[in-house]
């Protein structure tokens, strides 16, 4: 802590050096603007989207931002926290959506602390305890904030070499809001965590946390946002900071979306663990479905999860309002993706029972032995944000870190079933365990984990099993010091499970020659677009192509031997004019073409 005040204190007084000048310039326009967004947000109540007056501020905000935290990069190599690790605190700022507030202090209170940002703690506790619920487990920080939006404001959790110290890193706020964007302060002086800011050149980035996900081990998810708001950066300058300051050796970026105002990606997909996607389902052809399913498609076709294989995509749906309206005519963006980790209970937006059912079976299919919390938004959603958007975390200090690729169905019922998982504490692991059974309601048995030959990596070993039967599994660490963690976080009430499946019989052979380019989406488009192809032909080449009304060749998108089977081509459409295109496909079978819309 003290070298960290030591490289602050450094880091603020090279600051003043070179923007003495320019501080003594903004610094009255820098206190009008917290000023009026003060009384601004006392009496009304800040939306997640920017409002037409912030607009305007915008640039001269940018150009007045104080310098709190360190701002240059760690000097060890960083990880970004994944969603679903440990936590020892959910924190919220107390602005307005007080109901809905009470509810998450409510579901989250058991799980670990609750840190409340607040101007005055007496007037929190008594509308909590006139609410039914006993402020246990909760902490109060005294500080002023613009607005409820803590996710986007909020700091995000970094471990120095993977597992060793907590690091808060904060970037530029991307809405002139000072008092929000002094928040991550306000948490690293009440906790002692290390800040570091991106907020001096060249490590100046403006980004918001709605707009980013990160899978734990070094991939990082936005949409393009991130890149039009820092145009002053190329990509490369981009990816660089983030991996600097959160460790994100691959970021991915998203074209935005039509009709999400705000574009962050959380408002439509959510990791739930290191290889799967929660993804929300629009009907077909309706609002932002065809784009989002077109940017899914481009991520699994160009790209892995960290353990070398394809994402796996669980699908909820997109609900509408009241009277049947999406956001592509004139319907709030409500979004069951929204949803927050706090340990083992996992809580969810809500907005009507039909709907609702069909999300919270899904969540509760695929997250097993979490409490899974719905909590209706219809308050929040107007103003574009929900359970995620009004929470951030604080990782817990010293966490001990399991991250196992969860085992598939297999038909082998003679060899074993190899388990590995990389297993990392600050104090090395003691002992690392299976558990396994295949009946629910009868006791795990063991199988102990050693170290292999790849560092970090421990392996143990469930015996064969019968055809047809299925197999419960969960893993266990016990750290030198003394630290203990199971993986899943809810085991064992939660497990990962795998079938035994019976041989399969042999695919019927067929002549019927199949090869045609399905319709495009989306069309209209203005981002990524999605060109897919089905052939059942081993051996097939073909020519995909952009021409203009003309009839004149624009470029050659794909030319090639196509796969047997569905695969995926794509076009990015912000690289061409409006106007209409032909999309035509070419093979020695078949040729076909279809108009293609540019916005």
């Amino acid at each position: 802590m003290n070298q960290n005040l030591c490289c602050q204190a450094v880091a603020e007084s090279v600051y003043k050096n070179k923007n003495i000048m320019k501080k003594f310039i903004y610094i009255i326009l820098t206190v009008l603007f917290i000023t009026t967004d003060i009384i601004i947000s006392f009496s009304q109540d800040l939306p997640n989207y920017m409002t037409n007056e912030e607009k305007k501020k915008m640039p001269d905000y940018l150009n007045s931002i104080n310098v709190r935290g360190t701002t240059t990069p760690p000097l060890s190599p960083v990880r970004t926290m994944a969603e679903w690790e440990e936590i020892q605190a959910l924190t919220i700022s107390w602005k307005s959506y007080e109901s809905v507030l009470t509810k998450i202090v409510k579901a989250a209170q058991t799980e670990c602390k609750v840190f409340i940002i607040c101007n005055d703690s007496n007037t929190v506790k008594s509308y909590l305890t006139s609410n039914g619920v006993t402020p246990v487990n909760v902490s109060y920080i005294i500080a002023t904030a613009n607005s409820v939006w803590i996710r986007d404001y909020g700091a995000n959790n970094v471990y120095t070499n993977d597992v060793d110290s907590l690091l808060l890193v904060d970037w530029i706020y991307n809405r002139p809001r000072p008092a929000d964007d002094a928040i991550p302060s306000a948490i690293s002086d009440y906790t002692g965590i290390p800040l570091f800011e991106t907020t001096n050149p060249p490590y100046e980035l403006v980004h918001t946390g709605g707009n980013f996900m990160s899978d734990g081990f070094g991939t990082g998810f936005s949409s393009e946002l991130v890149l039009d708001e820092n145009s002053d950066l190329s990509e490369t300058q981009v990816d660089d900071i983030m991996n600097q300051f959160m460790g994100i050796s691959r970021y991915i970026k998203m074209p935005t979306l039509p009709y999400d105002d705000i574009h962050h990606i959380d408002m439509h997909i959510k990791l739930l663990d290191e290889e799967t996607f929660l993804v929300g389902e629009y009907p077909d052809g309706v609002a932002d479905g065809p784009q989002i399913e077109a940017n899914l498609q481009y991520v699994l076709s160009n790209y892995n999860s960290v353990f070398g294989t394809s994402y796996k995509v669980i699908r909820i749906p997109m609900p509408p309002s009241t009277s049947g309206l999406y956001p592509d005519n004139g319907g709030y963006y409500r979004t069951y993706t929204n949803g927050v980790f706090v340990n083992k209970t996992f809580i969810v937006p809500t907005y009507r029972e039909e709907y609702d059912t069909i999300a919270l079976r899904i969540l509760r299919e695929n997250l097993p032995g979490y409490n899974v919390v719905g909590i209706n938004c219809e308050q929040t959603i107007p103003s574009e944000g929900a359970i995620h958007c009004i929470t951030n975390v604080v990782g817990i200090s010293a966490p001990l870190l399991i991250s196992h690729q969860r085992l598939s169905d297999t038909y082998d019922t003679t060899n074993h079933y190899t388990v590995n998982a990389t297993i990392l504490h600050k104090s090395g692991i003691q002992t690392a365990t299976v558990y396994y059974r295949t009946d629910t309601m009868q006791a795990y048995q063991t199988a102990d984990m050693s170290m292999t030959v790849k560092s970090n990596t421990w392996t143990g070993y469930i015996p064969s099993q019968q055809v047809n039967s299925t197999v419960y599994y969960y893993i266990q660490a016990h750290a030198n010091s003394g630290k203990f963690q199971v993986r899943p976080i809810t085991a064992p009430d939660g497990y990962w499970s795998f079938k035994i499946l019976p041989p399969s019989s042999v695919e019927e052979q067929t002549n019927d020659f199949t090869v045609k380019m399905l319709p495009v989406y989306p069309n209209p488009s203005k981002g990524i677009t999605c060109i897919p192809i089905e052939n059942n032909h081993p051996n097939m080449y073909c020519e995909i192509a952009l021409f203009d009304l003309l009839g004149k060749k624009t470029f050659i998108i794909y030319k090639g031997k196509i796969n047997k089977g569905k695969t995926n081509y794509f076009l990015n459409a912000s690289k061409l004019g409006k106007g209409v295109y032909i999309l035509k496909f070419s093979s020695d079978y078949y040729v076909e073409t279809q108009k293609f819309l540019v916005k």
